[in-house]
């Protein structure tokens, strides 16, 4: 509508700079020194859903960090919309391998740079413009609800409590997200859905203290040499996950599936040069898109131990650690992965070695129908704005919530991200496209004009 983009035109410097002010508070979740930026951070989503023209904004407190409710009811009879986002960042260390501060957000050849510009502040900043384009244009056909969160970047572990008690107040006919990516402005795609997660941390113990390396090496077992096997041996040589059972609960994709997702453009090389890297890597018999995708898999995230300063020094450690980490399909359960995983780590190591693992997160993976008014809402709103159809994919990333929302609610799960796979996500030089932020400002009207026409 062209109210919709003059209203837009005349204030998008405001709203780039709303955001580089959302960007530059270190709400960090997972680190306890941020608390007093996360109660910030929460203030400022509260005054910008009211500036935008919510009714009703509240700061509900929980057992970590508060979580931001707002609404803006025009009718109780027309249909809802519940759109859910969080304002808490990945921390942003190594803090060396940024071109920019990670909290200075700086513009680049039309690039943000700062930690959250994509992940999540970024894409969810754009759904509080669009509702003040809707309310200041008098042109808001549909309720709209905000659930802003604090804690996704650590496992959304309050998040259950508080949908299961104010089901009523959450109340309605679909979740709207915007948490992950794109192929390109050139390919809009949509996320028909994300894998699951399941985090656990190991710590394998083997002397009872640091020892001389000179002294005691070729008697004792090196922690950090066992931990290295006990890993390596998770993939055979087809880069397959060896885990007994791991693939027990995988609902493979059929032929039509993985023929769609061919037809999504992509080039090897360019992705090859993009990364640094001279080949790639994964399971055999799969494409690069399919193993990010439809497939699940298990990286390693960290592992440290024994003197990792300055010089040398010659320690046979006592402790190895690592962060492991496995990304679900339907219709794997993250309990149950969780189990099979820690279950194998303790069962392969040897005697001479003790293994301690530790659950930190886990999340199911989710599927939304193409054919649900809400999706069919959200492709017609992006041909609109992008002259495209969008291409139907798979997201390789996870969002623990989606099972939730849905058990809790009995509503379905929208995913309509503008973000790219190359936003350097969770890494050094997290970045977003200004293109990118205010077309989705400019569609995001769209998908509640078409989903009040739909229901």
């Amino acid at each position: 509508m062209t109210a919709w983009k003059e209203y837009q035109e005349q204030h998008k410097d405001r709203f780039l700079n709303e955001l580089l002010d959302l960007l530059r508070i270190p709400s960090v979740s997972a680190k306890s020194e941020h608390k007093a930026d996360m109660l910030k951070c929460a203030d400022v989503v509260k005054a910008s859903l009211l500036a935008a023209g919510a009714d009703t904004v509240t700061i509900y407190e929980t057992e970590g960090h508060p979580i931001v409710y707002g609404e803006k009811i025009i009718d109780p009879s027309k249909p809802t919309v519940l759109v859910y986002g969080h304002y808490d960042v990945q921390p942003a260390e190594p803090l060396e391998l940024w071109n920019s501060p990670a909290f200075e957000p700086t513009i680049i050849d039309g690039k943000i740079f700062a930690r959250g510009s994509c992940d999540d502040k970024g894409q969810f900043y754009m759904h509080v413009k669009a509702l003040e384009i809707l309310v200041k244009t008098n042109t808001l056909t549909n309720n709209i609800k905000f659930c802003i969160e604090g804690e996704e970047e650590v496992g959304s572990p309050n998040l259950g409590k508080f949908v299961s008690a104010n089901k009523e107040l959450l109340k309605a006919d679909c979740v709207l997200i915007s948490d992950t990516a794109m192929l390109s402005l050139d390919t809009p795609s949509m996320d028909v859905g994300v894998r699951g997660l399941s985090y656990i941390e190991v710590e394998v113990t083997g002397p009872n203290r640091d020892l001389h390396s000179g002294v005691y090496g070729g008697a004792i077992a090196n922690p950090i040499t066992i931990l290295a096997k006990m890993i390596a041996s998770m993939h055979d040589e087809n880069n397959h996950i060896t885990i007994p059972g791991f693939y027990d609960d995988v609902v493979n994709s059929t032929d039509e599936e993985r023929a769609l997702m061919a037809k999504a453009p992509f080039n090897e090389q360019e992705y090859k040069d993009e990364l640094g890297v001279k080949e790639l890597w994964g399971e055999k018999g799969y494409s690069t898109m399919e193993r990010t995708g439809i497939r699940p898999t298990m990286e390693l995230n960290g592992i440290w131990g024994g003197y990792i300063g300055e010089g040398a020094k010659t320690v046979l450690p006592s402790k190895a650690f690592a962060k492991i980490s496995a990304r679900l399909v339907p219709n794997q359960s993250s309990e149950t992965i969780t189990n099979l995983i820690i279950n194998y780590l303790q069962k392969i190591a040897p005697t001479n070695v003790t293994v301690k693992a530790t659950l930190h997160h886990g999340g199911e993976p989710y599927m939304t129908p193409i054919d649900s008014k809400g999706y069919q809402a959200a492709a017609k709103a992006i041909e609109t704005t992008f002259g495209k159809q969008p291409i139907p994919v798979r997201g390789g990333g996870s969002i623990p919530i989606c099972s939730l929302f849905e058990k809790e609610l009995g509503i379905k799960i929208i995913f309509m991200g503008f973000g790219l796979d190359s936003d350097n996500l969770h890494s050094p030089n997290e970045k977003y496209n200004i293109k990118n932020y205010y077309k989705g400002i400019e569609t995001i009207p769209y998908f509640h004009k078409y989903f009040t026409e739909m229901a």
